[in-house]
């Protein structure tokens, strides 16, 4: 009696089923969301100050339209961030992210130089940090964003340890 063989895996279909995936803090919704209405709001006022200083209808039609944009805009960037997720596997780190365009990076320990670890003033607002992978070919750089800064610590050490490790077995 044969063994049936595993199902093979699709190619349109980037997210492995065989990957235990990690999402990212829904506090990165928040933070994305802050950062696109601050440069909604400064766009409008650009466009308030031409409707001041020069009245014509196109200036209104083009805030209305900013306004459109950013509504259908917050809607993508909900589901952007909810397609954020990272795997540690034992010889790489699987990294994947997109909507309309998915991107599945797969980083093999061996092949980091060094891990970053930043946050910027909206990020540490709202307790998160960003793990950034940094590799020989800058292509193949992955990061992950939205992490509590105890889960990048770790993310960073852990990386760094299986990096070294991996790096002496070349």
């Amino acid at each position: 009696m044969t063994t049936p063989s595993p199902p093979a895996a699709d190619a349109l279909e980037p997210w492995p089923d065989t990957v235990a995936w990690r999402s990212v803090s829904p506090k990165l919704i928040t933070v994305e969301l802050i950062a696109r209405a601050i440069f909604v709001l400064v766009l409008l006022v650009g466009l308030g100050i031409g409707q001041a200083l020069a009245p014509y209808w196109l200036w209104l039609a083009a805030m209305g339209l900013v306004v459109v944009y950013a509504i259908w805009r917050g809607f993508v960037t909900v589901r952007a961030v909810r397609a954020w997720g990272y795997a540690e596997r034992d010889q790489d780190l699987v990294v994947r992210h997109g909507l309309l365009v998915r991107r599945l990076s797969i980083v093999p320990y061996a092949r980091m130089q060094f891990v970053d670890v930043t946050a910027g003033p909206l990020e540490r607002a709202f307790g998160l940090a960003t793990v950034q992978l940094h590799t020989a070919a800058a292509a193949s750089d992955a990061k992950v964003p939205g992490l509590p800064p105890e889960e990048a610590a770790r993310l960073r050490d852990r990386l760094t340890a299986l990096g070294e490790d991996r790096a002496e077995g070349l």
